[in-house]
């Protein structure tokens, strides 16, 4: 009996041995060339909320930063401070570097949307005790504040998403969005003759805040996104990379292309708009009603044919014809220098730019990594668009004769050679892309 006892109390040969728990996450790390688990429509109408708050604060601001600054300096003082656009863009941008290595990629969104509405604040102050020097300091900021907070919306999208969700969603993001602009053009036309444009630059910081909770919940909800251990790393701005992955260069060199045109189109319409209305408070109530319907037309862009385009067009196609498009409309302008001509180069390059190119630019970025999407592309995205358009007001500032700007047909020319020269770039950016 007792030894029957000891043989079924004796231990088994053979133990189950408990698994090692796998360890949960506080965040999701998605792969870039997969789909996000996370539903992809609650992140993009998350992200497209917040982009229409952005850029109904942002119109609020454009319009009366671009009148303040001509009515303390004159309209042939323009390139220089698009000139001086850059350095303020690298400050922000290393501010920026420090603060995603410090915070992650969601607190730095936060931080720098807060920071963002707590200068445009501080610029009215500044501008209301009669300090017109905050007119420059404005515009700096308000040229780098919105590519800023732009693109991390996009270094989240394009880490979240994946390319067939992308393909479908990037331009209804963009939609909503515009639906902001909208309201800002129509807000900014009503209200400038009646309460002046620098109270314009209180609202637009009002308006601008609740993208720091829409944005916040985006990444609570989609997760946040963090780089895989045999992923490369790079420098704070991202620059290392652009040596390492030629795509990456060959992006930077479209996008000072795109916005040496963006600058040209802009100062040739800001030159005639200033001629034909020199009254600061009409021309900003002409102003919004104008960018009112630029951003209409890029809302028709963004929700019926950019979808469309992205799936039945092949990517390589898109980006070559964009250019040519450029090409005439800037060849219509330097043959007729009117208020019609350059608001169309100049609408038709924005309206462009906001949609197709856009949507289709941004599939580029997808299959990179961590730091190619959220250090590199704000590198090439927010100092590439304003070091374009600063790098050509240098050249238009060569070119004019003191407190003379430069006419309207010179700048049609230059920019449609930057159009040439970018149509000739796309075909090596995309050539692996169908």
């Amino acid at each position: 009996m007792r030894e029957t006892i000891d043989a079924v109390n004796q231990e088994p040969s053979v133990r189950y041995v408990m698994p090692e728990p796998t360890p949960i996450l506080p965040y999701a790390v998605p792969d870039p060339a997969a789909p996000h688990p996370a539903k992809p429509y609650v992140v993009g109408i998350l992200i497209g909320l917040s982009a229409a708050f952005l850029f109904c604060g942002y119109e609020l601001v454009r319009s009366p930063t671009n009148t303040l600054f001509k009515a303390a300096y004159g309209k042939a003082a323009l390139p220089y401070v698009m000139a001086a656009t850059p350095v303020g863009v690298v400050v922000l941008l290393y501010i920026y570097g420090r603060l995603l290595t410090w915070l992650g990629p969601r607190w730095t969104l936060v931080a720098t949307t807060i920071g963002s509405c707590a200068i445009l604040a501080g610029s009215y102050g500044a501008i209301a005790a009669g300090w017109n020097f905050a007119a420059a300091i404005l515009y700096v900021v308000r040229e780098a504040y919105i590519v800023l907070l732009m693109e991390q919306y996009w270094s989240f999208l394009n880490s979240t998403l994946g390319e067939a969700n992308a393909r479908r969603l990037n331009g209804p993001i963009c939609g909503i969005g515009s639906g902001g602009s909208i309201v800002g053009g129509i807000l900014v036309g009503t209200l400038a003759t009646k309460v002046g444009s620098p109270a314009l630059l209180l609202l637009g910081a009002a308006i601008t805040l609740p993208t720091a909770l829409l944005t916040w919940l985006a990444y609570q909800y989609g997760g946040q996104p963090q780089p895989r251990p045999d992923e490369p790393h790079s420098d704070t701005l991202g620059s290392r990379l652009l040596f390492r992955q030629p795509i990456l260069a060959i992006l930077l060199g479209v996008i000072l292309l795109t916005q040496a045109i963006s600058g040209l189109t802009d100062l040739s319409f800001q030159g005639i708009l200033q001629d034909a209305i020199p009254d600061q408070d009409k021309q900003t109530a002409f102003s919004g009603w104008f960018y009112m319907w630029l951003n209409i037309a890029a809302a028709f862009m963004q929700f019926g044919a950019t979808p469309l385009l992205l799936w039945l067009v092949p990517t390589r196609r898109i980006h070559i014809a964009i250019p040519l498009i450029h090409v005439c409309t800037c060849a219509y302008l330097w043959g007729s220098p009117t208020l019609l001509s350059a608001g169309i180069a100049y609408m038709v390059f924005k309206v462009l730019d906001y949609s197709i190119f856009r949507a289709a630019k941004e599939l580029l970025y997808i299959p990179l990594s961590f730091d190619a999407r959220y250090r590199a592309k704000e590198l090439i995205d927010v100092f590439g668009y304003r070091f374009g358009k600063g790098g050509m007001s240098l050249v238009v500032a060569a070119l004019q004769k003191p407190g003379q700007a430069v006419a309207a047909p010179i700048l049609a020319l230059i920019a449609a050679g930057a159009a040439v020269a970018w149509a000739a770039l796309a075909i090596p950016l995309t050539r692996r892309k169908a």
